[in-house]
């Protein structure tokens, strides 16, 4: 057995050699294509202002670390072998009111994000462990295709090309993100010879770039060229995140969900995670039409009548404070009670303003891109008419039916454009939330915004491209589905 394991051991990386010697190849015939030598590619590579990739939610690797053993250091996001049993013993957490940040449950246990590669390594192949290699799971594939396409075109790791990974448990704006973002910017800004950055986020990346624009608008200022914004839930994901505090979130569907984390431990981690209630519904923003939680109930008041209960984004804290009043998890021996957090709640509300009050720099131009034509959650409905929900508590252990709305799968299209800032271009594409990062015509209009000059002459399939808007309409596509 242990032969045969060492024998498919040398197969990966006789294969992961195999591949970074393609790769190496490909950049040198790309180089050679642009400049016509080395030398002259080498110019072209140092007049290229550097990129900052930032992930979102679930976007990095996390590694638990133990205060007592500085030799222990455990991969525990994301993982595909063990991956439940793990996730729960260090990554589930508790919210601490005093300071604003999430700790472990295990109080020797620290959360980091590795900062190898420039940064790279915690946002490029989630679980880059020889297994998912050997298998070639592109479901922990994340940045790796843009990675690996901006390398092909030139953009040198530590000099052009930088990652920021972060505890994505914690708040958009929680000193920790915001310090280590200023010290990306600035690293990137000072290995490139001093030219400003330009950043390309994803989903709620978009969200700590703004929260970090607002608190620091003459920094950003400072150090930011362009910013490239990728299906941003600007104005919250309703469907999903309503969803995700009630019942939890599911990553993967399919045969993959048996090697990934159970969406009810997953739901334990979210009811105590200030980036969830971040994202919930902006009950300031005025939607087209305001998204609902639903539940079909039995009034008691009414002898056991079946109604259909409507809450109200700015209604569903009361759902949630009755929902969530017994849910509990158990950790080594111990109860601990997970009701719905209202510091948290409150906490996010603050983070809601400080959102609301971003204005982008004169001098940074902004660019946006957002996921179409995929049904996308909006509405939540528990129970039915013939299978009413008695009490809410049961809400949390029921299946939900949804409403949709045109958008990526996750964030609609109404939220992803209304970021309120004077694009320069923005622009749909159809693909799903995760399926933007690695899209062929998302990467053309990286390109050409970038100025990256040989491929500027490539033009976008019109067959994917569903609309090119210089700035927010009122007529944006959304479809409401029963």
């Amino acid at each position: 057995m242990l032969g045969a394991i060492l024998r498919l051991r040398l197969r990966v990386l006789r294969r992961h050699l195999r591949l970074r010697l393609r790769g190496r190849r490909r950049r040198w015939s790309c180089r050679s294509r642009r400049g016509g030598g080395g030398e002259a590619g080498g110019e072209e590579e140092g007049a290229r202002e550097p990129v900052l990739l930032v992930s979102g939610m679930g976007g990095s690797v996390l590694h638990a670390r133990r205060r007592s053993d500085t030799k222990f250091d455990l991969r525990v996001w994301v993982r595909i072998l063990l991956a439940d049993l793990e996730f729960k013993k260090y990554l589930w957490s508790l919210y601490n009111a005093q300071t604003g940040y999430v700790e472990s449950l295990d109080d020797d246990v620290e959360i980091v994000v590795p900062d190898d590669d420039h940064g790279l390594f915690a946002i490029d192949v989630l679980d880059p462990s020889w297994f998912v290699e050997l298998l070639h799971l592109t479901m922990v594939y994340h940045f790796h295709d843009m990675i690996d396409m901006l390398l092909d075109c030139g953009y040198e790791k530590g000099t052009t090309l930088f990652g920021y990974g972060y505890d994505f448990r914690q708040s958009n704006r929680i000193d920790k993100a915001m310090a280590g973002l200023r010290a990306k910017l600035e690293t990137a800004y000072k290995a490139s010879g001093g030219k400003k950055v330009n950043i390309i986020s994803h989903s709620m990346g978009g969200l700590l770039v703004r929260c970090f624009m607002s608190m620091n608008h003459d920094i950003f200022s400072k150090y930011v060229n362009k910013w490239i914004c990728i299906a941003c839930p600007f104005q919250g994901a309703p469907g999903c995140i309503n969803d995700s505090l009630l019942t939890g979130l599911q990553f993967v569907y399919g045969f993959e969900s048996f090697f990934f984390v159970s969406r009810w431990a997953m739901h334990q981690l979210l009811v105590e995670c200030p980036s969830i209630y971040e994202m919930l519904p902006n009950p300031n923003f005025e939607w087209k039409e305001k998204p609902f939680v639903q539940v079909w109930r039995k009034n008691p008041e009414k002898d056991g009548t079946v109604e259909l209960v409507l809450y109200e984004a700015t209604d569903c804290v009361s759902l949630f404070e009755e929902a969530l009043q017994n849910n509990e998890l158990n950790y080594n021996g111990k109860t601990i009670a997970l009701p719905f957090n209202m510091s948290i709640y409150k906490w996010a509300t603050e983070t809601r303003r400080i959102l609301e009050n971003a204005e982008l720099p004169d001098t940074v131009s902004f660019y946006s891109i957002h996921g179409t034509s995929y049904e996308t959650p909006y509405d939540v409905c528990y129970g039915s008419e013939s299978s009413p929900i008695g009490d809410l508590s049961e809400v949390c252990r029921t299946v939900p039916t949804y409403t949709y709305v045109d958008g990526d799968c996750t964030v609609p299209v109404e939220s992803a454009t209304a970021d309120g800032f004077p694009a320069k271009e923005r622009v749909g594409v159809r693909a799903d939330h995760r399926g933007l990062l690695c899209d062929e015509n998302v990467f053309k209009l990286l390109k050409k915004w970038l100025g990256i000059s040989e491929n500027a002459r490539g033009r976008v399939s019109k067959s994917q491209i569903m609309d090119m808007l210089p700035e927010r309409t009122s007529d944006q596509v959304t479809l409401r589905r029963g």
